[in-house]
């Protein structure tokens, strides 16, 4: 069975608003929902606002007692708890749908960056990576608990005040309805640049991260080359650089503020004119004449409410801008092509391991690297591949562990074999020495820990740590020489089970003494019945292979003797 090439896969990119649309469909019982409580939390305002004028109206120009009107104020404060209730769920379902919104997102995210595998990620800086899979999915949540609830309201609410205020006043609803349509056009035309300052925003900040990181990663070298001052200011720069995007993207955002409430205020105080006017017999024409203190002041204190959802969501329309600027960020890697098999893929005869026929393995924008490669390893093989810097030898490894598909051709493996591999920089994590063996076996003991850091060649450096295998090291490998944290990775080789161990440069940065060690090691290996495939250029590695291959002018050629 064999994997398909990328190149005929077809995928359809997906943009910023179609994948939030998406994730709104995962939840949308939720926040439909929170839509209908925010809704009835307004239709409580409405009443509420409607009995204060009533409760006025009979007290001042009717003159009723305040105690026969005490059900009456039961009522009201029933209503001010029911608003508070409905308030309440409104904001527990769209924090539920907003929480398992992030969680899907953030996991699609983590499946998508594995899915492309350890070569792709070579390429990426961790501190973006890390800025995305954390903060950018974290600036989802005002998007959907705030943001997305919001949109249904301002459509349902205003309309349901409109009805009301048109029972009361049609002239005041006729205003109402004219004026509505102004601040949805300002603010989307305010909104349009916010969007694009809040995608640079999120641009800046992963390069600040990734920026920030480098340099601390390299701060050993640029101590030795007294550089540490100009990083310092690099680093400065690009924090000054995203400080002054930030305060642009606040003052857009306090603008679009500004122009909602400008047109609110002005829509509140011609109401206020025309009510009090009326009220007072200046005006003649249409509802006016029919205007009473409880139909004045119900549409006077209705006229807020109906702008009220508007202002929410304007003060959330910033929330929208940021989710699309981090979604924008997030869809740039979930629209990269998958180069990593994606089915289990099995040999075709019983003893090979790995099969490669007609493959071809070309990078995004860059002629093949190998073309036509027909190799067969077969179990118990000890493989080297010699060639050039940049002819193909780790690419072709990375092949054979299933780290990345082929550009054409088949590549048939058995998916069931256990694979061990060890890269020119190994993965060296911060913890001790037994902490970073048992990555490859976590149920070793200290005898089967202390025997594979002999064989190794690390026997000697072990006997002279005063704590032993709890000895701690940093992150890659700080307090270990480049010699020792690749026999550190080796050692861990040893401890695996794999059949199949693919080797990067095995003795890259090792003495001749120790080199003859661990070549002595490889050799017992292939006894055991292992299957070794080394990229090298060593020549006693060289010496000990069953078979040889030379990466040559972008084909594969096996080297006889």
């Amino acid at each position: 069975m064999a994997n398909h090439p990328p190149e005929t896969e077809t995928m359809v990119a997906i943009t910023p608003r179609h994948w939030l649309a998406q994730l709104a469909k995962r939840e949308q019982r939720k926040l439909m929902w929170a839509a209908v409580w925010g809704v009835l939390s307004g239709g409580q305002t409405v009443i509420l606002v409607v009995g204060l004028a009533w409760l006025i109206d009979q007290l001042v120009i009717t003159g009723r007692s305040p105690s026969s009107l005490v059900p009456v104020f039961i009522g009201l404060a029933a209503v001010v708890l029911l608003r508070s209730l409905f308030q309440a769920l409104q904001e527990s379902c769209s924090a539920q749908a907003s929480l398992r919104i992030r969680q899907y997102a953030r996991q699609a995210l983590l499946d998508k960056i594995a899915a492309l595998g350890p070569v792709w990620l070579t390429r990426q800086q961790s501190g973006a990576l890390a800025t995305q899979s954390v903060e950018h999915i974290e600036v989802l949540d005002g998007y959907f608990a705030r943001f997305h609830p919001q949109l249904r309201i301002v459509v349902a609410l205003p309309l349901l005040i409109l009805c009301v205020v048109g029972w009361l006043d049609y002239f005041v609803a006729i205003f109402l309805l004219l004026s509505a349509p102004l601040i949805p056009l300002f603010m989307a035309l305010v909104g349009m640049g916010a969007e694009r300052l809040n995608r640079d925003q999120f641009m800046a900040v992963s390069r600040l991260s990734a920026h920030f990181i480098d340099r601390v990663r390299g701060m050993t070298t640029l101590q030795l080359f007294g550089h540490t001052r100009a990083a310092q200011q690099d680093v400065w720069y690009a924090t000054d650089h995203y400080r002054r995007l930030s305060m642009r993207t606040l003052r857009l955002a306090f603008l679009s503020s500004a122009v909602l409430e400008f047109f609110a205020s002005v829509a509140i105080a011609v109401v206020a004119m025309y009510v009090g006017f009326g009220l007072l017999g200046y005006i003649d024409y249409g509802p006016s004449p029919a205007l009473t203190l409880f139909s004045g002041l119900a549409v006077l204190l209705l006229a807020p409410e109906f702008f009220q959802p508007l202002r929410t969501l304007s003060q959330h329309y910033h929330d929208r801008a940021a989710a699309l600027g981090a979604a924008e960020s997030v869809v740039t890697i979930l629209n990269e092509p998958s180069r990593v098999p994606s089915s289990p893929v099995f040999p075709l005869s019983s003893e090979a391991l790995i099969e490669l026929e007609g493959v071809a393995i070309r990078y995004a924008e860059r002629a093949a690297v190998l073309s036509d490669v027909n190799v067969t390893v077969l179990a118990g093989d000890v493989v080297v591949i010699t060639g050039e810097s940049g002819s193909g030898k780790s690419s072709l490894l990375a092949l054979m562990a299933g780290f990345m598909a082929p550009s054409r051709g088949e590549c048939r493996f058995d998916a069931e074999a256990p694979v061990a591999w060890l890269d020119q920089a190994p993965c060296i994590l911060q913890g001790s020495l037994a902490d970073n063996l048992r990555i490859a076996a976590p149920n070793a003991d200290d005898t089967a820990l202390t025997s594979a850091l002999k064989q190794a060649g690390l026997g000697e450096l072990l006997a002279s740590l005063p704590q032993g295998l709890e000895t701690t090291i940093g992150e890659r490998g700080v307090g270990l020489s480049g010699g020792q944290a690749q026999r550190l990775a080796l050692a861990r080789v040893y401890l695996s089970q794999a059949r199949l161990v693919l080797l990067d440069e095995p003795t890259a940065s090792l003495d001749a003494a120790t080199e003859s060690v661990v070549i002595q090691s490889l050799l017992e290996w292939a006894q055991e019945g292992r299957t070794l495939v080394m990229a090298t250029h060593h020549p006693a590695v060289m010496a000990v292979a069953y078979r040889h291959f030379e990466c040559r002018s972008g084909h594969l050629i096996e080297v006889t003797a």
